[in-house]
C-alpha cells in the first residue's frame, strides 16, 4: 500500500515497485494499491498473507488499509518529520491503527528514535542504505523474513483429526464458556442458582471463572453430575503481576494471582488445561496490551471475540480481528457477574469430553447472541455486590432458576 498514485515518481514508490519486484520474481504474488485504488473492496474480496502499509501516517489509503484489514499488517515508516497532527493530536485514534500492526519498519534509524518517542515498539531498519550496499535484492530478502517471521506465528488451523472423528456423530449443545459465582469477590450468584439457571436456559455445558479461584467451579462440578444433564468446566480467571487477565480451562487446582503472565499459562499448561482471553482489547478490564497479546499468541487456545459486558462494540470487533489474523479458535461468554445475564451469548458446539476434544469441537463453532438488558444486568451486580461485606458463600438446598435479563414482549395495543 503507497499513500501516492501509482505513477508519481518519487522515494516511497521506488520502494515498493523495486521490493515488489524482487518479491515476485522469488515466487510471491505481489498486488501494489496506491492512492485512488479500491482499497476497502480488494481487503474485502481477497485473503492476504500480508498487508504492508507503506506511511501508515498518511490520510486515507493507509489508515483505510489498517482499518479494513483482517490480515498480518506490516508498516515501514519513511519520513522522519514529525507529524504534529499524528503524534499529538490525534494520538489516541492512532495508537489505536498501530495496535494492528504485526511489524514496525523504519528506512532510517533516525526515523525510529523518532516513532520510539512517541509510539513506543519495536522498529526494524530496512531501507535505501541496504539497496546501496546489497542492491534491492537484500531488502526484499529482509522484508521476506520478516514476513515469514510473522506469518510462521499463525495457528494450525488443521486440527485433531481423531478427536473430530469422535465428536461429529455427537449432539449439538449450547455452553457460556465466562461466568462468576459467589465465590468471586464481585458476584452474589450462590453455585445452586447458577446451576439451575443454566438448565433452564437450555445449556449444555458451562465454564465457571471465578476470580483467582476454582472452588466454586469445583463445588458446581460435584453438583452438576448429580444433576446429569449439564456439564461443568471448571476453570480461572486470573489476574496476573502486569499483563492482565487470563482464564485456564479444565483446571483442577487454583493457580495463585500475581505471578507473570508466561508463569501463570505454565501453570494453566501443568494441570493440561488451555488458555483462553478474555475480553482481550476492552479498556475498561484488566487485559493484555497488544504487545504482550503478541507475546504469548502460540500459547493462546482460544480468544473471546464476544462479550456482552464490554461496552464499546469496537473492542470486541477488534478481538475477532486479532482471531481471524493469527488463526486462533474463537470463542464467546456472558461474562454473567449475576444470574440474569447467564446464556447472553452462546457456543454452540458438539457435545465433548475433556479439553482435546472441546477444543476441536470449538473449530467449528458457531456463536450467537441473545438479547440481554446490559444496563440491567450492570444495575443488578451494584446492587448485589456494592457497599456491603464480602457474603458467604451460601448453600441453596432449594435453588429455583432466576428470571429477567430477557426481552420483555410489547403489549398490543387494545382496540377502543
Amino acid at each position: 500500500m503507497t499513500p501516492h498514485r501509482r505513477a508519481t515518481r518519487n522515494k516511497v514508490n521506488e520502494f515498493v515497485t523495486r521490493v515488489s519486484a524482487e518479491l515476485e520474481r522469488r515466487g510471491h504474488e505481489v498486488l501494489v494499491l496506491g492512492s485512488g485504488d479500491p482499497v476497502k473492496k480488494t481487503l474485502a474480496s481477497t485473503p492476504f498473507d500480508i498487508v504492508h502499509v507503506h506511511e501508515p501516517f498518511a490520510p486515507r489509503i493507509s489508515s483505510t488499509a489498517l482499518r479494513h484489514s483482517y490480515s498480518l499488517n506490516v508498516a515501514t515508516f519513511h519520513a522522519p518529520q514529525e507529524r504534529v497532527l499524528s503524534t499529538q493530536v490525534a494520538r489516541p485514534l492512532v495508537e489505536i491503527f498501530f495496535g494492528r500492526l504485526d511489524a514496525r519498519t523504519v528506512t532510517s534509524a533516525a526515523t525510529g528514535e523518532l516513532l520510539e518517542r512517541y509510539f513506543p515498539g519495536p522498529y526494524e531498519v530496512v531501507g535505501p542504505e541496504q539497496a546501496r550496499e546489497g542492491g534491492w535484492a537484500e531488502v526484499a530478502g529482509e522484508l521476506e523474513a520478516i514476513y515469514r517471521r510473522i506469518a510462521a506465528r499463525r495457528h494450525d488451523g488443521s486440527g485433531d483429526a481423531e478427536a473430530r472423528r469422535r465428536i461429529v456423530e455427537r449432539p449439538l449443545i449450547e455452553v457460556d464458556l465466562h461466568m462468576h459465582t459467589d465465590h468471586s469477590p464481585d458476584c452474589a450468584t450462590p453455585v445452586e442458582v447458577l446451576l439451575e439457571t443454566a438448565r433452564d436456559r437450555g445449556l449444555g455445558a458451562i465454564a465457571i471463572t471465578d476470580h483467582n479461584e476454582v472452588s466454586g467451579a469445583l463445588e458446581a462440578r460435584e453438583i452438576a453430575e448429580r444433576m446429569g444433564d449439564i456439564k461443568v468446566i471448571v476453570a480461572e480467571e486470573v489476574k496476573t503481576a502486569e499483563q492482565g487477565e487470563v482464564i485456564g480451562l479444565f483446571l483442577e487446582e487454583r493457580i495463585p494471582r500475581g505471578m507473570s503472565m508466561s508463569e501463570t499459562i505454565a501453570g494453566i499448561r501443568r494441570q493440561g488445561g488451555l488458555v483462553y482471553v478474555p475480553h482481550p482489547f476492552d479498556r475498561f478490564h484488566s487485559v493484555p496490551d497488544y504487545e504482550h497479546l503478541l507475546d504469548i499468541v502460540e500459547e493462546i487456545d482460544v480468544l473471546e471475540v464476544f462479550n456482552p459486558r464490554v461496552a464499546v462494540t469496537a473492542f470486541n470487533e477488534e478481538a475477532e480481528r486479532f482471531a481471524r489474523k493469527y488463526r486462533i479458535v474463537p470463542g464467546a461468554g456472558s461474562d454473567s457477574h449475576v444470574a440474569q445475564g447467564l446464556g447472553s451469548v452462546r457456543v454452540r458446539i458438539h457435545d465433548f469430553d475433556g479439553p482435546q476434544e472441546f477444543l476441536e469441537a470449538m473449530r467449528d463453532a458457531d456463536i450467537t447472541r441473545k438479547h440481554r438488558n446490559l444496563v440491567y444486568v450492570q444495575a443488578l451486580k451494584l446492587l448485589q455486590t456494592t457497599g456491603r461485606p464480602k457474603a458467604a458463600k451460601r448453600r441453596v438446598p432449594d435453588a429455583r432458576p432466576v428470571r429477567g435479563g430477557r426481552p420483555r414482549r410489547k403489549r398490543s395495543a387494545s382496540k377502543s
